[in-house]
């Protein structure tokens, strides 16, 4: 992108270290294939630059940066901190009289939410027949359902990559999850570096993409860290990436009768609720998908993101039938100290992904990074590591 950044390298890092995630994978993990709205359906089956790990590869299909989504997680304790997300005010409700009609509800899915055939913890598992660590990794995580990332800027491969994820989930009867991850500037310069070389070769590569989906139920998480981690830009710069992100959403929407199309509000560790709506709503996502995805690669406790996410909701307007997708791959125990970011330790599995939440306006629990790919600390920036995932298991 042709951006300019706007802030300063220690501001930038003094942000990081306030609150938390790191995907992008925003990096979720490193993996093509990790398998993973309201009523879609049923349920699956039950910082210092310097000192981030450079981004792995994928040994699936396609490198996939693999941190925890930005910045790392704590309240903001810089000067004059903003309000906390808990504490974050929507603004007041517009008369319902000028409030767009509800728009009807997402057609009925033919099953559960779809578990890739290909990924790292599976080829783990399947070569690692002996080792007292396989049941439990197994069992745990192997078994349920992820998302697939698309990281790489690959123009004439990316419509069979993406065909070949959603027809298996269409003849396995299943929900694909899919995570488009090559916005031109993608995350600031930092580790999860890439993506496409301008928004023009952006929107023809989102067209090819669109153009896999197919007819079946489709989940995408559009872009991790493309609107919460938009300061960097300057105002040109960002204004034209949100007007690339309505464009994408409405074309994915277009393509795939049966797709929902998430934006990226962040998490509850990160910006204030009225400050993300603000962003999400100049990006379209008020009226160009389906709502808003949180906690993407981070461990921010599952009830505080649901909180944030109706707040942020509130505050976006918008149809009455948005609603929010929530990663909780790692999050059972909740966000570490803050400034830990890297495989942190005690941390856990968190619920186990479903579209079946019980909570108002979330639409599904799912696992956007998948557990046990390394941050970079105690594996390969990417890379499944069975002790890592053992932790995760147990803890």
């Amino acid at each position: 992108m042709s951006g300019v950044r706007n802030r300063r390298p220690a501001e930038r890092n003094e942000r990081r270290l306030a609150a938390g995630r790191g995907v992008m994978t925003t990096a979720a993990s490193a993996v093509v294939a990790l398998g993973a709205v309201a009523g879609l359906m049923s349920t699956a089956g039950g910082e210092d630059d310097t000192a981030r790990p450079e981004v792995g590869s994928s040994p699936v299909t396609v490198p996939l940066p693999a941190r925890p989504s930005r910045p790392p997680s704590a309240p903001v304790t810089s000067p004059g901190p903003p309000p906390s997300p808990a504490a974050s005010a929507a603004p007041a409700r517009s008369p319902r009289a000028s409030r767009p009609a509800r728009r009807p509800g997402p057609p009925a899915a033919a099953g559960r939410l779809y578990r890739h055939p290909q990924s790292q913890v599976l080829d783990w598992v399947r070569e690692h027949r002996d080792d007292p660590r396989r049941p439990l990794i197994e069992s745990r995580i192997a078994a349920h359902p992820a998302a697939v990332w698309f990281p790489e800027h690959d123009p004439g491969r990316i419509t069979g990559r993406v065909r070949a994820v959603t027809s298996g989930a269409a003849a396995a009867g299943r929900v694909a999850v899919l995570v488009p991850y090559a916005i031109p500037d993608r995350d600031c310069g930092g580790a999860s570096r890439g993506g496409a070389p301008d928004l023009a070769a952006y929107d023809a590569w989102i067209r090819e993409f669109a153009a896999g989906l197919g007819d079946g139920p489709v989940i995408v998480v559009l872009e991790p860290d493309s609107i919460a981690l938009s300061d960097c830009l300057a105002d040109d710069a960002r204004a034209a990436r949100y007007a690339s992100l309505a464009r994408a959403a409405r074309t994915l929407k277009a393509a795939g009768p049966r797709t929902r199309v998430y934006f990226d509000a962040g998490h509850s560790g990160w910006n204030p609720a009225a400050k993300q709506a603000a962003q999400l709503r100049a990006a379209g996502a008020a009226t160009s998908g389906d709502g808003v995805f949180t906690n993407v690669s981070n461990f921010h406790r599952t009830a505080d993101e649901a909180r944030y996410a109706r707040r942020v909701l509130e505050a976006l307007g918008g149809p009455p039938g948005l609603g929010a997708v929530i990663d909780t791959s790692r999050n059972g125990n909740g966000a570490p100290a803050r400034g830990a970011w890297c495989d942190p330790d005690g941390r856990a599995l968190g619920r186990t992904p479903t579209t079946e939440t019980g909570e108002a306006r979330i639409d599904a629990y799912l696992w956007v990074k998948l557990p046990g790919e390394s941050d970079g600390c105690k594996g390969t920036a990417g890379t499944f590591t069975p002790d890592y995932a053992y932790d995760l298991a147990t803890g």
